[in-house]
């Protein structure tokens, strides 16, 4: 039954993705990388989560709530008013430019040669971070659930490269055949899913604790666990409530708002209006992501106490205890699509970097379309299976790879952040400053992980969250006092190229300032 029921929601998504990508001409570039700029709201928002969500995320961020309680939600509350940001300030100015990829901007603002450096950073992070982690921690879940081993009397190993690999073909098909609009519309029926599933296990969580009542198994958690309900925290948690307003909201601005993997949603969209809307609807969802990715951790840490050998065993450890057995196939269905969203969103966004900024500039820039995106589909294969041999052996790397992993991006998303911002927001900055912000950046996020994991004690230094946002001012101050002394010529002016209608969503900042004043009232309530 478990096993029926997940295959029939993975055939139907399946299904619905071809069809709807029948109509679209996959023959240009915009066809292929941005679905024929066709995305409407509905679309771009489900994408935008279904890529943002993934078993490290909804099993990781669970593990730490077992162990903090709510105060990690600041991963997701904050998220919702990067993307009001991004709405407002950034994507006018992407549709009105109509750019395909982020370093594309930058090749008009600066030069060729940034945006190949910032490509490369990009690609950097994607193949040697993102995509390995993707499948690694996507494989583990379902290989636990369904428990593979045993199922089809393997070892765990076997099991878990069976997997990857198995996540990794179908990932690849999605993106490197399907192109942008097939991830998209997967995405968009998985995000309705994985919202439904998501939320049956708190739902189930705090029934099984009421004995059949969710008022009383609130009260009954309300109670029992109330520190695990200040989001507040200290200066030892792993999210400071003092990070909000440095490190932590530039986290924020750069993945919602310059990381291609997600963007180029919204870039795809149809009018600025849709794209607008979309992102809104994305917000308003990401400040009840805590339902799904924080109070099950809760929920976990009430029902099994203290003793779990490790966090991250907290979220499938309940969704065995309190998921009626009939919805566990749906529900792993719905956690494979999120897996495979946030794996084929990363390689179709490595396939679009490659293709554009790097395939058509370095090795024939007379490529014709059909061309470019034939060589990037040759990458795309490669990539993916570079990062299904990669995959299975990160699970004899050190206990805390991956949070060490996610330290490290630092080195790229602060400098790439820095020089976007000073790019859009300035008209006489030159070239050499986005360079020189991007080496600085670089060179001084090293020198901190340097010391702090090899030359002093960790707890002596700042949390990296505040490091990252003195990088990001020094960076700008650095690349303003250059403007300064040696400005460009002629002011940097972005034209309109008129591929899709810029017309603002007229309720937009009304809507934008209802989202800021939610995630207000929400810390004030579990001060």
């Amino acid at each position: 039954m478990i096993i029926i029921s997940f295959l029939c929601f993975t055939l139907l998504v399946a299904i619905i993705a071809y069809f709807s990508t029948l109509k679209t001409d996959e023959k240009t570039n915009d066809g292929y990388f941005l679905g024929g700029r066709s995305l409407t709201a509905g679309v771009i928002a489900g994408s935008l989560l279904l890529t943002n969500l993934s078993t490290e995320q909804i099993v990781g961020l669970n593990g730490q709530a077992y162990s903090e309680g709510i105060l990690v939600m600041a991963w997701e509350t904050l998220a919702a008013i990067a993307i009001i940001i991004t709405a407002i300030y950034l994507l006018p100015r992407y549709l009105k430019g109509g750019i395909t990829t982020l370093p594309e901007f930058l090749a008009n603002r600066y030069d060729e040669n940034t945006k190949t450096i910032t490509s490369g950073l990009f690609l950097l992070g994607y193949i040697v971070i993102l995509l390995p982690i993707v499948l690694y921690s996507g494989s583990l879940a379902i290989s636990t659930m369904f428990n593979i081993p045993e199922l089809i009397g393997v070892s765990q190993n076997t099991a878990l490269w069976l997997c990857v690999w198995s996540i990794g073909i179908i990932g690849s098909i999605y993106a490197i055949f399907g192109g942008l609009k097939a991830v998209a519309v997967s995405d968009s029926i998985n995000a309705i899913g994985l919202l439904i599933g998501g939320l049956m296990i708190p739902f189930f969580g705090l029934m099984f604790i009421g004995n059949g009542s969710i008022y009383e198994g609130i009260d009954i958690l309300l109670q029992g666990a109330p520190d695990k309900f200040k989001a507040l925290g200290n200066s030892r948690s792993s999210v400071p409530f003092s990070t909000i307003f440095t490190g932590l909201m530039l986290v924020q601005l750069f993945y919602w708002g310059t990381n291609q993997a997600i963007i180029q949603r919204a870039l795809a969209a149809k009018n600025l209006k849709e794209g607008q809307k979309g992102l809104l609807l994305a917000a308003f969802i990401k400040i009840l992501g805590p339902l799904i990715v924080v109070l099950p951790g809760i929920i976990a840490f009430y029902i099994f106490g203290d003793n779990l050998k490790t966090p991250d065993q907290a979220y499938p450890l309940l969704v065995n205890k309190v998921l009626p057995t009939p919805l566990i196939g749906f529900f792993a269905a719905v956690l494979f699509g999120a897996i495979l969203s946030s794996f084929n969103s990363a390689l179709n966004s490595s396939i679009t970097l490659f293709s554009i900024d790097f395939y058509k500039q370095f090795f024939n820039s007379k490529a014709s379309d059909i061309e470019v995106i034939k060589h990037g589909k040759y990458f795309g294969v490669l990539l993916a299976i570079a990062a299904m041999l990669i995959a299975p052996l990160i699970v004899n790397a050190p206990q805390g790879l991956f949070g060490y992993l996610q330290e490290v991006n630092g080195c790229y998303t602060i400098p790439i952040l820095s020089i976007i911002v000073v790019g859009y927001f300035t008209k006489r900055v030159p070239a050499i400053a986005a360079k020189i912000g991007i080496i600085l950046g670089v060179g001084l996020y090293l020198i901190y992980l340097l010391f702090k994991y090899f030359i002093l004690d960790k707890s002596s230094l700042p949390h990296f969250l505040h490091i990252q946002a003195i990088i990001f001012l020094i960076n700008i101050c650095v690349m303003l006092l250059i403007g300064k002394l040696y400005p460009m010529e002629r002011e940097f002016k972005l034209e309109d190229i008129g591929k899709v209608d810029v017309t603002p969503y007229k309720y937009m900042k009304s809507f934008g300032i209802a989202i800021v004043v939610i995630v207000i009232a929400i810390y004030y309530y579990f001060r």
